[in-house]
């Protein structure tokens, strides 16, 4: 018996080391399994957002920062000396050509042309005399009354009296434009500015009065770059149409359409950029002097050309360069240093670099290295990088799927480990049981 109980103990503790090591080694073989088929898997690159490259006829714009300025701009002063009596506009007004701004005292300027007026009449009057001696004494020479030099002073007398009736009007005149001067009128028609000098105050030609700007039409000025004088300077010189529009701050897109209208004749060798001139109709009053202005500047009227267009969100930056990932038929990330142009709709022109129907990485470049395989999704050029959130999203629905596929093949080792186990467990008690019967 006691024999029996003996086996029974030494029995059970052997079933058990033996079921253990069964598992163990099913477990081992089924990591090896995985291992193996994971080795044999190409690793998947990370997840990158590609579209194809654009190729469409385009009508190349340029864009700049410019200002709006005034075709005529006028500040108001007096041309005489004066006290101002009136002021007679309201600020921030329209006003015409010709109407009266300011009022000066014209009293001394009156009473200057009266006394200019009288001297006219007593010069008149001296030269009329003159003449009436003149024509005397020709008829007392003709008859040997008087001597030759006697007729000669006075034909030289009168003849300095119709100089002093020149002179007197000459005063009047003057007399009367500064009697003119004390209303200060407008001598353009446009915006008037706030009144600087009130009623009551002293002033002279020194004193700026105010200002008046024309408002239709108007220019918008700005300063291109080289390349853009090259493209469009000749065509504009040449007298063709060049097509440029404006937006201002508060507006979408280039609503506003007017033509390029001056070109300087040299650039600018300290910044490399050339003073240009736009005119804009301005009928609406919407665009003012001063403003900021986005400007658009377009080629000449129907020249149009291919160009390969790509979306900013691909155009990565490496010191100096521009570069961009293409996607190789091997999902494999390419480095391509590119050429940039300007943006037309939205999408960037690409000079060099790159080729049509090819497919660049848009969204994701910080994730990949040249040379490494990436997992692409295609999407339109047109829409642009799928947005961060979504890029997010991606990443960790690909890290659940990798953990639920070490999960399930966890599993899977572990449902084919447990027969066996089972199995095994059963031969030692069957073993226990033979023995405890001997």
């Amino acid at each position: 018996m006691k024999t029996t109980n003996q086996l029974m103990t030494y029995a059970r503790p052997l079933a058990a080391a033996m079921a253990m090591a069964g598992l163990a080694a099913i477990t081992l073989a089924g990591c090896e399994n995985a291992n193996s088929k994971a080795a044999e898997a190409p690793p998947a690159g990370p997840p990158i957002t590609a579209a194809v490259v654009l190729e469409k006829t385009i009508t190349e714009t340029q864009e700049f920062s410019g200002r709006l300025e005034a075709v005529e701009r006028v500040d108001i002063r007096s041309r005489v000396g004066g006290f101002i009596t009136d002021v007679n506009f309201k600020p921030g007004s329209m006003v015409k050509k010709g109407d009266v701004l300011f009022t000066i005292d014209a009293r001394p300027f009156q009473a200057e042309a009266s006394r200019a007026e009288a001297a006219v009449s007593s010069a008149k009057a001296r030269a009329d005399l003159a003449k009436l001696e003149l024509a005397r004494a020709e008829r007392l020479l003709a008859d040997k009354a008087i001597a030759q030099r006697e007729f000669d002073e006075k034909a030289s007398g009168l003849k300095e009296l119709d100089a002093n009736v020149r002179a007197a009007q000459a005063q009047l005149e003057a007399a009367r434009l500064n009697l003119a001067y004390t209303r200060v009128t407008a001598p353009i028609s446009g915006r008037v500015s706030k009144a600087e000098v009130t009623t009551g105050n002293l002033v002279d030609g020194a004193v700026i009065l105010t200002s008046v700007v024309s408002n239709n039409p108007i220019y918008a000025t700005f300063d291109g770059d080289e390349d853009t004088y090259l493209r469009v300077g000749r065509v504009a010189q040449r007298g063709a149409a060049v097509g440029v529009k404006v937006g201002l701050a508060n507006e979408t897109g280039f609503p506003h359409q007017g033509k390029l209208e001056f070109v300087d004749n040299r650039l600018d060798s300290a910044t490399g950029s050339v003073r240009m001139r736009a005119t804009f109709d301005n009928a609406d009053n919407t665009l003012v002097p001063g403003l900021f202005a986005r400007v658009q500047l377009s080629g000449s009227e129907g020249s149009q050309t291919k160009a390969i267009l790509i979306s900013d969100r691909a155009v990565g930056t490496d010191q100096n360069r521009k570069f961009v990932y293409v996607v190789g038929a091997d999902s494999k990330a390419e480095y391509r240093a590119v050429t940039l142009g300007p943006t037309v709709d939205g999408l960037r022109v690409v000079r060099d670099g790159i080729k049509p129907g090819e497919k660049i990485i848009v969204n994701g470049l910080q994730r990949v290295q040249p040379g490494a395989p990436v997992t692409a999704q295609v999407i339109a050029m047109d829409a642009g990088a799928v947005p961060k959130g979504e890029v997010k999203a991606a990443d960790t629905k690909a890290g659940d799927a990798k953990g639920t596929d070490s999960k399930a093949a966890d599993t899977k080792a572990s449902a084919k480990a447990e027969p066996k186990a089972k199995a095994e467990l059963q031969v030692a008690d069957s073993s226990a049981a033979v023995n405890t019967k001997e």
